[in-house]
């Protein structure tokens, strides 16, 4: 019989990058971090990376922090604990604490973890898997550490295959044949193509794959750098790929998907229009992303609360929902929802209906409002009668209106209203 390997992600550390800002969100990222926001009814966006390492068997894990912190802090701390270090199990928080200089806080990617390097290096991980924090998709690390092992490689990049063109805002791999990359274009106006497809390009993911030995020595060497911005994508991928060797990773090669996925699945929801459309794409009847696969749950804070609620049977006035996500402790009072995704605490009020709305935790709206194609941030209280989504002339003065149409309804806008 013959033996199987060891899986490498016993041996491997996640190191997730989540201390973006996300300023294309805008009100959204006001008060917590991009990787906090919430997604798909339940989870935050950080929870697919951090469940993506779980269920790939990485046991280490290490979340650096810095931008309005405190909303990502108090979910890993809630959601995020059950790590045991009798088990060899490790999960670190790491703000910028201006460890390396009192008066220095996180410069870059590469920066976060070189300030980081004494921990790391007490767990001893033989392998480093560095993460973005802030996209939402269903990835096996193993099979990019395997290839990492495999082709002997300095460091590997996760890559996404896009249409040429489409790729102009990200990273891009000029790559052999055999998948060594060899030239790192930032944001290219003319991105080269894949050698077996022309047509395609390959676009950084954001994910890198190193030994851990050669990691620090790159962070080391880049640290005194004078001209670096301490940077994966500006500064330690370009030089590997100049002077080490650089592989690339494609994400359908290690892509989790269930029976009901078609296609691929990565979203960068970094705007109001693609975070309002990959939350209610949940709601079609085979949506692409299947959040109800168990055999690679999204893990998160599980709060306690009693179930959805729907509540009153009167001609004009009868609680339903068709095409819709419902998180537990809502209630739907005598009003109609259609396509719309409501997070754990929302109550909806009688004689109300929602049309493509995106509702964060401990919304209350009010009786006979109308809303459609809206994201409501969390604990917004919508008053009596208000009517959004029909007049964007009248939508623009009062909310945020996204170039799609999305209207973004802030309790500091509601409160505008009355002045």
């Amino acid at each position: 019989m013959e033996k199987r390997p060891q899986p490498l992600a016993r041996d491997a550390m996640a190191y997730v990058l989540a201390g973006g800002r996300g300023s294309r969100l805008h009100e959204l990222t006001d008060t917590r971090a991009k990787p906090a926001v919430y997604f798909g009814g339940k989870t935050r966006i950080i929870d697919f990376a951090l469940s993506n390492a779980l269920n790939s068997g990485i046991r280490r894990i290490g979340v650096a922090t810095q931008y309005k912190a405190h909303s990502l802090i108090r979910h890993l701390q809630r959601g995020w604990n059950f790590f045991r270090v009798e088990r060899n199990e490790s999960f670190d928080i790491l703000p910028a604490s201006q460890r390396v200089s009192e008066t220095q806080w996180y410069e870059g990617t590469a920066d976060a973890v070189y300030q980081n390097i004494d921990i790391i290096e007490g767990y001893g991980p033989e392998y480093m898997v560095i993460l973005a924090g802030d996209h939402i998709y269903k990835m096996d690390y193993e099979l990019m550490l395997r290839q990492h092992v495999d082709s002997n490689a300095d460091v590997t990049i996760g890559c996404l295959e896009v249409p040429r063109m489409d790729a102009t805002g990200f990273g891009v791999m000029h790559v052999d044949e055999e998948g060594r990359i060899l030239q790192f274009v930032e944001k290219p106006a003319d991105p080269p193509g894949m050698p077996d497809n022309p047509d395609i390009a390959l676009a950084s993911m954001g994910i890198y794959v190193f030994r851990t030995s050669f990691l620090m020595d790159q962070l080391r060497r880049d640290a005194h750098d004078p001209h670096s911005s301490r940077d994966f994508g500006k500064d330690i991928i370009p030089y590997i790929v100049k002077n080490g060797k650089a592989v690339a990773h494609r994400f359908t090669h290690s892509c989790v998907r269930s029976s009901l996925e078609a296609e691929a699945y990565w979203r960068d929801v970094g705007t109001i229009d693609a975070y309002w459309a990959a939350n209610i794409d949940l709601t079609d009847v085979t949506p692409e992303l299947d959040i109800y696969d168990r055999d690679w749950p999204i893990w998160s804070y599980a709060e306690v609360k009693p179930p959805a609620k729907f509540v009153h049977d009167e001609d004009g006035r009868r609680g339903t929902a068709v095409s819709s996500l419902i998180a537990g402790d809502c209630i739907v009072s005598g009003a109609a929802l259609k396509r719309s995704l409501l997070f754990t605490g929302v109550r909806v009020n009688s004689f109300s209906s929602l049309e493509d709305a995106v509702v964060l935790p401990g919304c209350i709206i009010g009786r006979n409002a109308t809303l459609r194609k809206v994201v409501l941030d969390r604990g917004v209280r919508v008053p009596e009668g208000l009517s959004v989504g029909f007049d964007e002339e009248l939508d623009r003065k009062r909310f945020r209106v996204s170039e799609g149409g999305v209207r973004l309804i802030t309790q500091a806008m509601i409160d505008r209203l009355g002045n």
